[in-house]
């Protein structure tokens, strides 16, 4: 519970971006940015607490 799991869910991006699903990919993209930029949910590799499963539902929660 302390990888960041921000490249898989890049990666699920491009794969709905690949697939023709752009404002499935848009929407993830933008929750991604969001939980970020808030830093309220940040892994320990971006200088925060949060685990895999907070940030998880973080960006769930922006969707």
């Amino acid at each position: 519970n302390l990888a960041n799991p921000t490249a898989l869910l890049l990666s699920s991006v491009s794969m709905l971006r690949h697939l023709g699903l752009n404002d499935k990919a848009d929407r993830i993209h933008e929750a991604i940015l969001r939980t970020i930029a808030d830093g309220n949910h940040r892994t320990r590799d971006l200088g925060g607490t949060a685990t895999t499963s907070e940030f998880t539902e973080a960006v769930c929660n922006n969707l």
